[in-house]
Order: structure tokens, then sequence, then C-alpha cells
């Protein structure tokens, strides 16, 4: 898709102990004490059965990095490992990426690898993980992605109301369409693009929307905060002299992502993308970023769910734009695409914007857990 791809201190009473008469705690003195969360970690086998599971109270799910996991160019992980003191390191084989972990603020972090087939089994993994309490967890994807310069600019932060997939079509090459057909790609249920205004039914897992109370609260919670803007990206926005929104300077919004297995770019994409989120979602989303992991998530979050291994309302998704879907006037879809590939022009902003909208409702969560543990922003 054009976007490139695109838990408190530990403390005594986490295990049960409180203030009590001084016969109550001499008995709790002479009971076996529970091991502590590091031992606890190496203590588990990973899938294996777990007598103390770690508790975790955000998950920040990053979808790729691009070298080392610090010390190099940040990719989505870096920031988040380093300014969250997420040190311990979880073996996790069964995935893509080790975890790591921050004891004391029990954050977890994990990286799924691009695309919704390792998004999908890395989500799965950690949900059936039994080393890890997920009950009350709440999860933050957030990544760079393709961003539609009709709604905003590279560097720009949108949360999504509603998440969409690309892949599930049918498709014939275009130069074997109907004349009066617009694209050879369309929705398995209809009968051709043209066919296109009926009432979606995306059980099969063609739309997911977040939960709409708590996509609210973090928007509101964000939505004022004053991005950073800089030459660079100023410069690369100034092209798009057809499009106010994106030559504005980063901002928070609110904009629903597409995510497909695909890097798709172009004007005529860029198009489709808009009618596909507006079908699927029966007018109510507005297309602004192109991902290629967020209905992995989505989905296996859902099936977590009937087991009572995840909350699926407590799943956030956040987009920073890295670059845009289409080129700007004069140029392209094919030069504009290879250039960007050397390069994403907003990739600096986008990870930076990422951590600092993030952190804002991560650390709400964490600040105030007696008031969102059991019951999500209301």
């Amino acid at each position: 898709m054009p976007l490139l791809t695109r838990a408190v201190l530990i403390v005594p009473a986490l295990f049960g102990l409180v203030f009590a008469s001084p016969s109550a705690l001499a008995q709790t003195a002479s009971a076996p004490v529970p091991p502590s969360v590091s031992s606890t970690v190496s203590d588990c086998e990973p899938g294996e059965p777990c007598d103390h599971p770690l508790p975790v109270k955000v998950v920040i799910v990053s979808l790729f990095e691009i070298g080392k996991d610090e010390g190099d160019t940040a990719g989505e992980f870096q920031l988040w490992k380093a300014r969250r003191g997420l040190t311990q390191r979880i073996a996790f084989p069964q995935s893509f990426h080790d975890l790591y972990y921050n004891p004391e603020t029990q954050v977890l972090g994990m990286v799924t690898g691009i695309g919704t087939a390792k998004s999908t089994a890395a989500m799965m993994a950690l949900g059936l993980d039994p080393r890890f309490d997920l009950s009350h967890a709440y999860f933050l994807v957030a990544g760079i992605a393709g961003i539609d310069p009709e709604d905003a600019s590279i560097g720009s932060v949108a949360w999504a109301r509603y998440v969409v997939d690309g892949d599930l079509a049918h498709e014939i090459d275009a130069r074997e369409i109907p004349a009066d057909w617009k694209t050879g790609y369309f929705p398995r249920q209809t009968k051709g693009p043209n066919d296109m205004l009926g009432k979606a039914d995306p059980s099969g897992g063609e739309m997911f929307q977040i939960n709409p109370a708590l996509e609210k609260w973090a928007y509101d919670l964000t939505k004022n905060i004053e991005l950073p803007d800089s030459p660079e990206i100023a410069a690369e926005r100034a092209k798009f002299v057809d499009y106010p929104h994106a030559q504005e300077a980063p901002f928070v919004l609110e904009g629903d992502t597409l995510s497909a297995m695909t890097f798709w770019h172009g004007k005529l994409l860029t198009d489709w993308a808009n009618g596909w989120v507006r079908y699927w979602t029966g007018g109510k989303g507005e297309f602004v970023t192109s991902a290629m992991e967020d209905t992995g998530v989505l989905q296996a979050a859902t099936y977590l769910n009937e087991i009572g291994r995840v909350d699926s309302d407590r799943v956030m998704v956040l987009r920073a734009g890295s670059n845009f879907t289409m080129p700007p006037p004069g140029v392209d879809a094919a030069t504009y695409l290879l250039r960007e590939n050397e390069g994403y022009a907003g990739l600096g902003a986008a990870v930076e914007n990422l951590y600092t909208v993030g952190s804002v409702v991560v650390d709400e969560l964490l600040g105030h857990w007696d008031k969102y543990k059991d019951v999500p922003p209301q």
C-alpha cells in the first residue's frame, strides 16, 4: 500500500499483600514469596505454562525497525525502546522479533514485521503466550504510513476510526477490463467496480471499527498538540500546490487506514483507496493513511477477544505520514515512487511525532491506571 511499510511500580500489593494486623503480617512473612517479575521471565519458556504471568498495561505495537533496535536511524520501535525504558529482553522465538518490557511501568514493546501475514501471526503468538497477562492491556499500534495529500501533510498523525483491508478482492488485469470500468479491482461481494452502491458486509475481515469511545478519547487528548515542522518536509509539501491540507504544517487528525500487502502509489490508486474505504465503512470512513499491518492486528485481537485473552475494545491505531500516497502535480507516479523508495521524505518527523502523540495517551493510562484498568475510557 502506499504506506511504507508501511504496565506502575511493582509493589508488594501487586501480589496481594496489604496492610494488616501484626498476626496477619506474621502469617504473610512465613508464606512462600512469589517470584519477582524478572525471575518469572527467565523461569517460564515461550508458549509454556507460567504460574506468574507478566502483568501488562500497555503494548506498543511497532511494525518494523530499519536496522538495529538502538543506535542507528530510528524506525518505528527505536524511540519507544529507548525513551520508555524497555530494557528487559524477552525471548519470542514464535514470532518475528523478541519482546522488550519495562517491569516498573509494565509496558511491553513488540515488532510484528511488515505485512498483514506477520502482524496477524505476531499478535496471535503474543495473545496465546501464557507468560503474559494481557487481560487489561491496551494496545497502541503506532506506525508510519502513506498519507493522502487531500487530507494532511507528511509528519501529520492520524487516529483511525476504521481499519479497512485492501487485499480481499476480485481482480482482472486493467488491460482486460470493460470500457466502462474505472478499475479491474473490486469487492468480492459485488459484480464489478460499478456495483458498489449496496450495503457492504465486512464479516470476512474487510473492515474493523476501532472502539469509538476509545478513539475519540485518544483524539481529544492529543488533538491540540503542536507538532514540529522542518525545512525538509516544508519543501516537500510545497510541491502540492493544489492541495491545501498537504501544505499545512504537521497536525493531529482523525482519519482511517487502508491496509494491504502491496505498496501502491499514485493518483488513480489514491482515488481507488478513498472509494474503497467509503464502501466498506458505509460512507462513514475517510481514507487518510495507507498501511500494511493493521487489519492483521485487529483480526487477531478479534479472535483473542473471543477466548478472553485480550480485549479488542482496547486497541488503538495511530499512523503518521512518512510519504504521500501520490506524486505532486507535474510528476509521474513511477518517478515519485522510485525516489521515495530511496528514503522517505517524512520518516524522521513521522517516527518522532508518533512517539510524541502516542506517549500522551500512554502516560494518561499509566498515570490513572486505577481509573482505566477495568473500564476503557468512555
